[in-house]
């Protein structure tokens, strides 16, 4: 789909074939989710309902969705395939929406919506097709019909106003950072709180947990029933996960660790095997790793993904194969900043840092923290004995350990805005 044509109609998609990335064909699109946000702001589409050739319907999310053609849907990576099953503060636009009567001057129903790609796999609704009959034929029959598109903010039926349901906070929270989403969830009371917890999604959810003190989110954690958990604990960041599970009573750990994906759990299980205030306990798993043989090029094209954090980006490392943790032999690393000022086909390893040296995965909180003082850094490649790259640091897990335990709570506690006082500047 090119940069212009983003816009597709939902009934155009409805039927179409989804096929991965090597072309198969695995299913067919059946709906889209959607959930609302407050005001006029149009709704972000969550994902697809896709029924797989076993009949069974499940959930892809936008962000797997790479290009969608007249023909077919194309997805990227690995998607869970666990029945779909649709939360309160979600919607379908197939189910929920066509052939739904509106308010107008003459009887009217929506025929059709169209969803909009407002960024790279982020897509809202836009539009409204709306088919509606004027007066009567001379044999008394229905009259003209006549279709109209108009914007999703011009259907009052459609618009969720401001209020304070469940359904009405989890809209507000969709556009808010998960430290503000974390905040809300932290002034809520118990009733309300479990409400919003039970209609987020899960990925919402976790990066909100992430920033919540570590009492409340065991406190969270425990409430969920044992699969929720562990999907949401997916979800996390590894080492944020295990930090989560240290804490957690070991036969609840154990169970949770059980139902989490293998790929996700072993990445857990391998973190919890180091000590929390070392370089092995607080990394990340999942680093920029490329071959011996990877172009500038190549590295920026990495360094780009979404769901890479700025400080991950910020550097990438150069390994024997495999390219994934625990890597083969540990090259070395180059700066973002490098592979921005060289020519696109230049190997990365011809241009690593020869000054920086890896962390020891035992290496205390205190070694760690001078290291990135020493070397102005924002993440540190992490190796075990064999000289294999087992992870990265960031600053920001160098912090959370650095900082006292409740330092949190006294985030949650600071005022959501700041008042300025002019007379001051």
């Amino acid at each position: 789909m090119s940069a212009k044509d983003t816009q597709v109609f939902i009934s155009r998609i409805i039927g179409l074939p989804i096929v991965d990335a090597a072309g198969d064909q695995v299913g067919r699109v059946k709906d889209v989710v959607y959930h609302l946000r407050v005001n006029t702001l149009a709704p972000r589409v969550r994902g697809l309902v896709v029924e797989l050739f076993a009949r069974q319907r499940i959930f892809v999310p936008m962000i797997r969705v790479h290009n969608i053609t007249t023909n077919q849907v194309a997805i990227l990576g690995q998607v869970d395939t666990r029945r779909f099953k649709k939360r309160d503060t979600e919607f379908l636009v197939a189910a929920d929406l066509f052939d739904r009567a509106v308010s107008r001057d003459h009887p009217t129903r929506i025929s059709d919506v169209s969803m909009f790609q407002v960024r790279n796999r982020e897509w809202e609704l836009r539009s409204v097709a709306l088919r509606s009959k004027s007066g009567v034929s001379r044999f008394g029959f229905g009259g003209r019909s006549q279709t109209e598109v108009v914007r999703w903010s011009e259907v009052s039926d459609l618009v969720m106003l401001k209020g304070r349901t469940a359904a009405h906070i989890v809209a507000e929270l969709a556009d808010m950072k998960p430290a503000d989403v974390a905040k809300e969830l932290h002034d809520l009371d118990p009733d309300r709180l479990a409400a919003v917890v039970a209609a987020l999604d899960d990925e919402t959810l976790a990066e909100a947990l992430e920033e919540l003190p570590e009492d409340e989110q065991i406190e969270l954690i425990s409430a969920l029933e044992s699969e929720r958990a562990a999907d949401v604990l997916g979800e996390m960041d590894p080492d944020d996960a295990a930090d989560l599970i240290r804490d957690l009573p070991n036969d609840v750990a154990e169970d949770l660790l059980r139902r989490m994906e293998p790929e996700e759990a072993s990445d857990v299980r391998r973190l919890l095997l180091y000590e929390e205030f070392t370089a092995g306990g607080m990394m990340t798993p999942e680093p920029v790793i490329l071959d011996t043989d990877a172009t500038v090029a190549d590295a920026l094209a990495r360094c780009r993904e979404e769901s890479l954090t700025p400080a991950l980006a910020s550097m990438v490392f150069v390994c024997r194969p495999p390219v994934e943790t625990p890597s083969g032999r540990y090259i070395g690393a180059c700066h973002v900043q490098q592979l921005l000022r060289a020519a696109p086909t230049l190997l990365v390893a011809t241009m690593l840092d020869d000054g920086l040296h890896p962390l020891a995965a035992s290496a205390p909180l205190a070694q760690v923290s001078r290291f990135f003082a020493t070397y102005n850094l924002v993440v540190a490649p992490v190796v075990n004995d064999q000289h294999q790259l087992i992870g990265a640091v960031t600053v920001d897990d160098v912090l959370d350990h650095m900082l006292p335990d409740d330092w949190r709570g006294d985030h949650m506690d600071e005022p959501s805005k700041v008042e300025v006082n002019d007379a001051a500047y």
